[in-house]
């Protein structure tokens, strides 16, 4: 009897020095995390905030937290005042939180799904032939141009070669133009297959004051202009009007975009077609 005694009392003290060691409170768990603001009865700890500091200055990270735990605090008082004021559904609410989930989840799938079957190659067949099916489509909203387009300092040399050069293009060299350019030009555009928009070509440029930009385009095939530091040189290659038929090589990006996208639909469409199937052959769900 006296030893079991004894063994208990060298277990009670065994237990009690213990918890003085390992800090262990039997009553309530302490909370070592670090608050940084409460609102009522809700905490924001330095763990929430964790992953937001961002890399660099103390200021930097100063600002984005200050600026997150305004905002936090702004927002759980709101809450506070709404859930006072309102008398919420809140078996509604719940649901509206589990079908935001849910469908997180399938977007998650979708996207994982898509990431491993989508062909992202668009064949220049595929891209026109939806150009050809769809050109009613692609009605421009500006006015476009393909040209040569120089700003010349006016005091750069043989501009009387140059402007020879640029004005009687394509009977001239284009080498030429380009070499010139690249040696003296402070602007220019030289890709003679690129279609740009022509507000973009003259901004900058006393052309800019020009009004009827359709007869301008109609009107000039080569176009010459001066302020008092430069020239500025276009020659206009070939147009388009606003409300015209976009050409194919302006829309292409665009278009190759518009078939991805479609893919990406119809991977949708078969990832649920795939998971209805499969869920039917197993018997996993019935319909009363």
């Amino acid at each position: 009897m006296r030893i079991r005694t004894y063994l208990a009392g060298i277990i009670i003290l065994w237990m009690s020095s213990c918890e003085q060691l390992y800090n262990v409170d039997t009553s309530e768990e302490i909370d070592h995390r670090v608050k940084i603001a409460r609102v009522n009865d809700i905490y924001l700890y330095d763990e929430d905030i964790s992953s937001l500091v961002p890399k660099g200055s103390q200021a930097d990270s100063s600002m984005v937290v200050s600026k997150y735990v305004d905002t936090w605090v702004k927002k759980q008082l709101t809450i506070a005042r709404a859930s006072t004021e309102l008398d919420f559904d809140e078996a509604k609410i719940e649901r509206k939180i589990l079908d935001y989930r849910y469908a997180l989840m399938v977007h998650e799938f979708e996207m994982h799904y898509i990431n491993q079957h989508l062909d992202k190659e668009t064949s220049n067949e595929e891209i026109e032939k939806y150009y050809n099916e769809k050109f009613e489509n692609f009605v421009l909203r500006q006015n476009i141009m393909r040209c040569l387009f120089a700003m010349v300092p006016v005091e750069a040399p043989q501009i009387e070669n140059f402007r020879k050069l640029i004005r009687t293009y394509p009977d001239s060299n284009l080498e030429e133009i380009q070499s010139y350019c690249y040696r003296f030009a402070s602007k220019s555009s030289l890709e003679i297959d690129l279609w740009i928009n022509f507000d973009e070509v003259i901004s900058n440029t006393p052309l800019i004051s020009v009004q009827e930009k359709a007869d301008f385009l109609k009107n000039n095939s080569f176009v010459e202009t001066s302020d008092e530091n430069y020239y500025y040189f276009i020659r206009v290659l070939d147009y388009k009007i606003s409300d015209q038929i976009a050409p194919l090589s302006y829309i292409k990006d665009d278009i190759e975009s518009i078939l991805i996208n479609k893919k990406k639909v119809e991977l949708r469409k078969e990832l649920e077609e795939e998971v209805y199937k499969v869920a039917k052959e197993n018997n996993e769900f019935e319909v009363y």
